[in-house]
């Protein structure tokens, strides 16, 4: 029983370890005016483990930076999609 123990505190500690910070390129296609940005922009920053946005009108995209440990790319698109801007992975 200790082994176990002792082994399952191990993994809690060394979970954040396997966490990383993975950059996405979303293709934002319905952003048209200033505002736009702004409004994707909000909706990813509510997105829990986000941490750097760059929002481009002209190329129409989002560069979003996250930990992957907190959330995905699923979370990110449902979240410019319900702020009206759906969003698809650019490649």
């Amino acid at each position: 029983m200790k082994k176990l123990f002792v082994a399952l505190a191990l993994t809690a500690v060394t979970a954040p370890i396997w966490a990383a910070t993975q950059t996405v390129t979303l293709s934002v296609t319905k952003m048209t005016c200033a505002a736009c940005p702004i409004v994707v922009r909000k909706a990813l920053s509510k997105v829990d483990g986000v941490s750097k946005i760059d929002v481009n009108l002209d190329r129409k995209e989002a560069i979003v930076a996250f930990d992957n440990a907190k959330t995905n790319v699923q979370a990110l698109t449902k979240a410019t999609e319900n702020a009206g801007f759906p969003s698809t992975v650019k490649r």
